[in-house]
């Protein structure tokens, strides 16, 4: 984030230009078409997207008013690009900004897969491969499975490394995996944004899959990049993920033409000619062999027979016979002959090679939901110890029937996780087999809730009712540990959470997502933890369980809070409500009551929210959760807060932070004392300010910003006020969540009221009024209906007072008197 913010206050009119791009990627259009439909010139176009030109500010304006964007968000931006810093000359490619005085640059990404050191042949194919990305950019390799698509693909793609140094990328889109989906465009879009390291405070959370590839295509457009986007099932699936403008290129491998896709150059891959599979079978089993397959040259033939000159195949042959020297030509031709298909004969060659152990673990890996998996995994869907386990995997590599992609990494290719997947049907028992898939599922879920652990959120971790725990699960040191795991798992977790859904999981359903919580409010935004908790509702329906149905309602209430999804929000709390009470459990109740009040208080009642703080603090205390009991205490402070009881305020905050640093008790007392104790006041927001930072949690870092805007204006500092609320704003437009800004608008009015920026608080009272309805927060309503007022009455006092009297009219419809409140209080 250094290195962004640098850069951006060194370049702007870099950083500018960057911004328009992602513009032109909304609104779908090359540069000429934009030019006719914004009324601009293609020559000025092309110089103001590539930086050479400042454009003026009308022209920025077009362009937003296109794609139906505000353009206010740039305004700071583009008058930094018209009076910049000194910069050193620009040249033709990308200038790299300066290095930070204390942070290295991170290295540029590459998670290509290794590169085979025997690759045979395809000189033509390579050749054509290579010349297609050095003139169209983008090339679609194809043919059947196990012809050697990928082994080119990344061949090339190492080849191009130098030329391309920014970033090398490999993305598996799973077209053609036994047993799970293909990756959707969404995911895969939200993979190649992670690999590059983006914030997710610049991927949209709401809105199409287009939205979220413009901005891969625009940060693929600052690089010069290779991406291998592997075993693709059709052009629909790809077409989202090729690169726009720029110099990246792709290379696109599929089992079928991707004929949609009319402007990639196609490059078609045959079986290896007879010499190539030969060749290939020579070198793969090792320098002393090349001279017995020469003497045997009828039984060699009739290996390459078998094995269909596919490449797999053959290099599957050939580790037989490597790690067996004292096998002839004959006894491998033998032993493949047995086979019932070129695939099934190397295969079950193979497998016939290992022990019994061996082999039920070769076959139980095929039952394993996700794209890669671990020697945890392992040892879970085997339930085998975790040194076993990883003793049988390096047999397994070495006999060519798993994968290592990264270190500590296993994967199986399709054709083998098919084969495995036959030969469980074959060999194992229909319960054998939902013993194992429950094992993995068991892992992930208790596996998600140690990481969970390691990193809280507001409440203790649950203990796991899923199923037994593995004998040994990953240790989580810390915090970022913990959101390291949930990064590198994200992909197969949502295949886990999937398959447990498919195999009527229920409690696996109910309990996993209830653990990625604290990681979605930190990466994933609120519209995918929505979908799967209306699937874990449907799962504690099927349970029947009181408990279990009680948290589900819950849960999905809090989500559809965090989405400023109100109604349903209240809709399901009062589900939840019965159902929590009657489980007797303290924990529950205290979560459930601690989420209402903060709803209800939202939705502009008073009196209740501070009874309900009051008892979700003794509730937590009950359960021994003193932290959560401090974050109860500290909610009951910001109420009162904004009730305008600053002493009362601030001595619940301090009662608060006797407990635990809560950042909303340090947001609390740092603001009901900002006029009288102004310095100790700043200490305490950038303690929180620094916290939400260190927590890479986005929307608590906007919260802690304007919050510290609200505390300058006390003050008096209004200039320094304005830059934090803007601040503040700048990360919520990043965040694409706009129902945030609920929270914020009207202490941002209010700062400009009284700097004098009366026109900007108008607005923005304004556009509270156009959002605090939709979202049922009446208690903003009237706090923005006496915003205007206030403005309004030295210069219109007629339509003053019609906001006055609406602002009073919702304060006597939601608010209790003040000895109502006193009373309360006591």
């Amino acid at each position: 984030m250094v290195v962004q913010q640098q850069t951006a206050r060194a370049y702007p009119q870099d950083e500018l230009a960057s911004r328009l791009r992602l513009i032109q990627e909304l609104s779908g259009r090359g540069v000429r078409a934009l030019a006719r439909d914004t009324g601009l010139s293609s020559s000025s176009l092309s110089r103001y997207l590539s930086g050479q030109t400042v454009p003026p500010w009308p022209a920025v304006l077009e362009l937003c008013r296109l794609v139906k964007r505000d353009p206010r968000p740039l305004r700071p931006l583009w008058e930094r690009a018209n009076n910049p810093l000194p910069a050193p000359p620009k040249t033709s490619r990308q200038p790299a900004p300066p290095s930070p005085p204390a942070d290295a640059p991170p290295p540029p990404r590459n998670d290509l897969p290794r590169d085979v050191p025997d690759f045979t042949g395809r000189e033509q194919a390579l050749a054509d491969v290579l010349a297609a990305v050095r003139t169209d950019r983008v090339v679609a390799i194809d043919g059947m499975a196990g012809v050697g698509k990928t082994s080119l693909a990344v061949h090339a793609a190492h080849q191009l490394t130098a030329e391309f140094p920014d970033a090398q990328v490999y993305l598996d889109l799973h077209g053609f995996t036994d047993g799970r989906q293909p990756l959707d465009p969404d995911a895969a879009i939200r993979a190649l944004l992670a690999a590059l390291q983006v914030p997710s405070e610049k991927v949209p959370q709401d809105g199409g899959v287009e939205l979220r590839a413009a901005v891969w295509r625009s940060e693929l457009a600052r690089l010069r990049a290779v991406v291998v986007l592997d075993n693709v099932a059709d052009a629909a699936q790809v077409s989202h993920l090729l690169p726009g403008a720029g110099e990246s290129v792709a290379i696109i491998t599929s089992r079928n033409r991707l004929l949609e896709l009319d402007e990639v150059v196609p490059v078609t891959l045959d079986v290896l000619t007879a010499e190539e599979s030969a060749e290939l079978l020579a070198r793969a089993s090792g320098d002393a062999r090349t001279g017995r397959l020469a003497k045997e040259p009828d039984q060699t033939a009739e290996v390459l027979r078998l094995c269909g000159n596919l490449p797999l195949a053959l290099r599957l042959a050939a580790a037989r016979l490597r790690h067996r020297p004292g096998w002839s030509i004959g006894i491998l031709v033998e032993r493949m002959a047995e086979g019932a298909s070129e695939f099934d004969t190397a295969f079950g060659m193979s497998v016939r090679q290992l022990n019994r152990d061996q082999r039920r673990l070769f076959r139980l890996l095929g039952l394993i939901p996700g794209s890669t998996f671990t020697d945890y995994v392992a040892a879970a869907v085997a339930d085998v110890p975790l040194r076993t386990s990883r003793t049988m995997l390096e047999d397994l590599l070495d006999a060519h029937l798993v994968d290592q992609p990264a270190d500590g990494r296993y994967r199986l290719h399709d054709l083998v996780r098919q084969h495995a997947r036959q030969a469980t049907v074959e060999h194992d028992t229909p319960a054998d087999r939902d013993r194992a898939l429950h094992r993995i599922l068991d892992y992930y879920v208790h596996t998600a809730a140690a990481a969970d652990a390691a990193m809280p959120f507001l409440s203790p971790t649950r203990a796991v009712s899923a199923g037994p725990p593995p004998a040994e699960l990953p240790h989580f040191p810390g915090r970022d540990a913990a959101f390291f795991w949930y990064v590198t798992e994200y992909t197969n977790l949502m295949s886990v959470f999937y398959a447990a859904v498919e195999a009527g999981a229920d409690t696996h359903v109910c309990e996993l997502p209830r653990f990625m919580r604290t990681f979605f409010a930190r990466r994933c935004g609120t519209t995918h933890l929505n979908a799967l908790f209306e699937q874990s509702l449907t799962a504690a329906q099927n349970l029947g369980d009181p408990r279990q149905l009680a948290e589900a309602h819950s849960d999905l209430g809090f989500a559809r809070y965090n989405a400023g999804r109100m109604t349903e929000a209240a809709a399901a709390y009062a589900a939840a409500a019965p159902l929590v009470a009657e489980a007797g459990d303290p924990l529950p109740r205290a979560e459930l009551t601690m989420r209402c009040a903060q709803l209800r208080w939202d939705e502009g009642n008073i009196e209740e929210p501070l009874e309900l703080f009051r008892q979700a603090r003794d509730l937590y205390t009950t359960s021994g959760c003193p932290t959560s009991a401090a974050d109860a205490i500290a909610g009951e402070a910001w109420a009162m807060l904004q009730l305008g009881h600053r002493a009362e305020a601030a001595q619940l905050a301090r009662e608060a932070l006797a407990i635990h640093p809560s950042q909303q008790a340090q947001i609390a007392l740092g603001v009901a004392i900002a006029a009288d104790e102004p310095e100790e006041a700043l200490s305490h927001l950038n303690t929180a300010l620094t916290l939400a930072r260190e927590d890479g949690h986005k929307h608590n870092e906007a919260w802690c910003l304007n919050c510290r805007g609200v505390a300058l204006r006390e003050m008096g500092r209004y200039e320094e006020a304005l830059s934090s609320h803007r601040e503040a704003f700048t990360l919520l437009d990043a965040l694409f969540e706009d129902h945030w800004k609920i929270h914020f608008l009207n202490s941002y009015a209010e700062t400009c009221r009284l700097a004098g920026f009366s026109e900007e608080a108008l607005r923005l009272y304004r556009e509270t009024l156009t959002l605090a309805p939709e979202l049922g927060h009446r208690f903003e309503e009237a706090k923005a209906h006496q915003g205007i007022a206030d403005v309004l009455e030295p210069t219109d006092p007629a339509a003053a007072t019609e906001h006055r009297t609406a602002a009073e009219a919702l304060r006597a419809d939601i608010a209790p008197s003040t000895s109502k409140i006193a009373e309360a209080r006591q």
